[in-house]
């Protein structure tokens, strides 16, 4: 059951050429960033193109909590008035974060070193994931955490009224983990030093500095070493959102193994620390091309071009490239199952612990529909049936996971038979317009089962 209201099953079924624009909704990790920092900002910060999925309007909601006044338009504008770093107010009633583990962990970063306390809470998903992974940095601040057994929501965070600042080695790459000790290193005094061994998406980084915080990163042996400045006075800005290159994934992948396709995603955002799907596919031997680079915002964006292509060959991805297409893991294997020959996919355990086991739901679902599948604990390989060549005709489970349940209603425009899911009603999390969007370039999805 989804943790926003009755299951809903979905069915795609084989479609023709998918054709036309696809304008997929803005950037969630971006999205979030901005209302949190607009938050932390004295003055009022203005956001365009920002993602109004359930995850994000959450994280809307959590900052008005803890003081924070934000409105929006009519035309889709948004309005943070900030009340400043450290100026965070103690809510009166618990924070629902919904499925959204990057809202949660980064609010508690961000209100770990002031001194108040806050409750957390999340839907079925959310509360089983685990939280140590930042509560115990936190804790080095001097803030205290008190939660279910295996760390898990609901949990409360006393902040530190006297906060330290720290030095911080992320165990695991992780951008979530990096960014809620860089935000709880923003009201420290003296400077909060993070080093992670494999580069993560920066937009935290980017974004404190577009703010005004002093920070700086440097590439040594040991890593990237991050270090922030606390206790600035962040100055308002006026953010545009590009578009979300894990949402875009979804008609570019789709555009790749329905025959015919040519499908163009404008505005997406090429930051190196997530385009990594993008490079995968054209080791693949797909036909993508980039149209009209340029930079928006600080962050590199440009139009995306996929078409069919029915060639695609089996690979072995990079290890060092999971940290830039976690999130994408899911639909590649999708991709993958539609190539001739095996994809190797290693070193991305981290599928583990999102909002489901991304390897074991795809596995089963794509064993189902009658691929071969290989798993271990952090691997798995995807045998390829070739182009049209794959059965379809079953139901799979989604697991309350907005990203396994779109990776299905994908493979199912290609199969030989339709594919569903048994709940559909998580993709509104992050991508609301999901069958609205791929329903306009030609793809045949229906509520219900096949």
């Amino acid at each position: 059951m989804s943790g926003h209201g009755t299951p809903t099953p979905m069915t795609s079924s084989p479609c023709g050429p998918l054709q036309g624009e696809a304008h997929v909704p803005g950037d969630k990790s971006i999205s979030h960033r901005a209302l949190l920092f607009g938050a932390m900002a004295v003055g009022e910060t203005v956001i365009t193109g920002l993602l109004e999925g359930e995850d994000v309007l959450d994280t809307a909601k959590a900052m008005r909590a803890f003081g924070a006044d934000i409105t929006r338009d009519e035309d889709g504008v948004w309005h943070v008035y900030g009340v400043g770093v450290g100026g965070f107010a103690e809510p009166d009633t618990v924070i629902d974060c919904g499925n959204s583990g990057t809202g949660v962990r980064l609010i508690m970063g961000a209100m770990a070193t002031t001194g108040i306390s806050a409750t957390f809470t999340g839907d079925a998903s959310l509360n089983k994931r685990p939280m140590a992974r930042v509560t115990d940095p936190i804790a080095l601040f001097g803030a205290q955490a008190v939660g279910r057994s295996g760390g898990r929501l609901p949990m409360t965070i006393v902040g530190a009224a006297e906060p330290v600042p720290v030095r911080y080695e992320v165990p695991m790459p992780s951008a979530q983990v990096k960014s809620a000790v860089l935000l709880a290193g923003l009201n420290a005094p003296g400077q909060t030093v993070v080093i992670e061994k494999e580069a993560t998406r920066d937009h935290t980084e980017r974004m404190l500095a577009g703010f005004g915080a002093e920070i700086t990163t440097e590439v040594t042996d040991a890593g990237r070493v991050i270090t922030l400045t606390g206790q600035p006075e962040l100055e308002p800005q006026t953010i545009v959102v590009p578009r979300d290159p894990s949402s875009a994934a979804f008609p570019v992948c789709a555009a790749l193994i329905v025959p015919g396709s040519d499908v163009l995603v404008p505005n997406i955002g090429l930051n190196p620390t997530r385009a990594g799907l993008f490079t995968t596919l054209k080791e693949m031997g797909a036909d993508l091309t980039y149209e009209n680079l340029r930079e928006e915002g600080g962050e590199p964006v440009a139009d995306l071009r996929a078409r069919f292509s029915p060639n695609l060959k089996g690979i072995e991805v990079d290890p060092a490239r999971a940290a830039s297409m976690i999130d994408e893991y899911p639909v590649l294997s999708v991709v993958a199952a539609f190539a001739e020959g095996e994809t190797v996919m290693r070193g991305v355990k981290e599928l583990r612990v999102k909002e489901s086991d991304r390897i074991d739901a795809m596995a089963k679902g794509l064993r189902l529909n009658g691929v071969e599948v290989e798993e271990g604990e952090d691997w798995w390989i995807v045998k390829g049936r070739g182009a049209g060549n794959v059965p379809g005709g079953a139901t799979c489970e989604s697991h309350l996971d907005h990203r396994i349940a779109m990776s299905f209603m994908v493979m199912g425009m290609a199969t030989e038979a339709p594919v569903s899911v048994d709940d559909g009603s998580p993709i509104a999390t992050s991508f609301p317009i999901f069958e609205t969007l791929m329903g306009g370039l030609g793809a045949e999805l229906s509520k219900g089962g096949a």
